[in-house]
């Protein structure tokens, strides 16, 4: 990419330290060890003792351009976050919102990079084709594009993944617009082949204003921050790769703060918070109609995937995913009654404009903070 001399691109990877002892991290290291147009490579490391922040900076040696590690877990940061979320100026939670937040502030502070693309910790798939395929939409200057989405076919020797995606939210999708009508925003997603993707790309513009959710709503709150600033002529989706697998969530049927229906809950209520900031008045009624709507909707769609694995030859436990439509359902109305309670929940963390432009001096902290953890 020659654009990468005038458009310089940095790599963004949110992870835990957990990641760093995996198969994932290694072999991502070692594509791009391959790639010659990236510029920076920033890691936002969660769950961190010094020890262990040591070795993920020892690790990121192995490449062959500039790396920093934003260490959520040191005094310093934490210091920092603990002023910040005192003033609501930064995230009131830790979590994948948060992390994102953070090193975003740190590639806006050091100025480096003109754009930035993004990819989750854990692809045991990954090469370094994923990333040139991500990025060229944005780094090229003459096609326009201010957003890159990631999608691709989600599945491993035991059948197809991606559960969240298929059957939760296309399936909510579908079901909201047969509830409430037609409506623009809804279509937008629904136009997304895998919403859900953690793989994205953006110019510096982009992220310097957006408000993004702390929690598993990130990809959602992100592609609902790109449709309110930008045209969809502005926005593309890639297809990058013809097989990916990476680490999957618990299911936590019994438990509605952990895995995939902690993952659920979160998603459900950014939907409904985004729908209510254009006008949409939600009721308990609306959420019960909602609940039964969706639920054909989704086993509609499980007949699809049964047919679909069934005929390319993949296994499929369809009780199984019955079972999982049947805990979906029950996060519409959860999801609901949580957004109806707590109407003043702050759901979205402010932009690093909004957090700049009353701190002045922010960028350079986080920078000093930054640049001292990793010398």
């Amino acid at each position: 990419m020659d654009w990468s001399k005038t458009r310089p691109i940095s790599l963004l990877i949110p992870s835990l330290y957990s990641e760093f002892e995996g198969e994932a991290i290694p072999k991502i290291i070692s594509e791009l060890r391959k790639v010659t147009y990236l510029d920076e490579v920033i890691i936002g490391l969660d769950n961190a003792d010094r020890e262990e922040f040591k070795k993920a900076k020892d690790a990121l040696q192995a490449l062959k351009l500039r790396s920093r590690v934003i260490w959520n877990d040191g005094p310093g940061m934490q210091e920092s976050q603990k002023e910040l979320a005192g003033q609501n100026l930064g995230p009131l939670e830790r979590g994948k919102g948060a992390n994102v937040w953070y090193a975003m502030g740190y590639f806006l502070a050091s100025g480096r990079g003109v754009v930035l693309g993004m990819h989750d910790a854990d692809i045991v798939t990954y090469s370094r084709d994923m990333l040139a395929k991500l990025i060229y939409p944005v780094a090229n200057p003459t096609f326009g594009y201010v957003f890159s989405k990631g999608f691709y076919f989600r599945t491993d020797p035991d059948g197809f993944n991606g559960r969240v995606s298929r059957l939760l939210v296309t399936p909510l999708i579908r079901a909201l617009q047969q509830t409430l009508g037609q409506d623009e925003y809804l279509g937008y997603l629904d136009s997304f082949r895998y919403p859900l993707a953690g793989e994205c790309a953006m110019n510096a513009d982009v992220v310097l204003g957006l408000r993004i959710p702390f929690d598993w709503g990130l990809e959602i709150g992100v592609l609902s921050e790109v449709y309110r600033r930008y045209t969809s002529g502005r926005v593309c989706q890639v297809d990058l790769a013809d097989a990916y697998d990476h680490k999957h969530q618990i299911v936590s049927e019994q438990d509605p703060s952990h895995g995939l229906h902690r993952m659920a809950t979160d998603i459900t209520k950014s939907i409904y918070r985004k729908l209510a900031i254009r006008g949409q008045v939600f009721s308990q009624g609306i959420f019960r109609t909602l609940k039964a709507t969706y639920y054909r909707t989704a086993l509609d769609f499980v007949d699809h995937y049964t047919h679909d694995a069934e005929m390319n030859g993949f296994p499929v436990d369809r009780y199984r995913e019955e079972q999982l439509v049947e805990m979906f359902a029950q996060t519409i109305t959860a999801a609901g009654e949580q957004y109806l309670t707590r109407p003043m929940e702050l759901p979205l963390i402010p932009s690093w404009a909004v957090t700049a432009d009353a701190q002045p001096d922010v960028f350079n902290r986080v920078l000093e903070i930054v640049e001292t953890d990793n010398s």
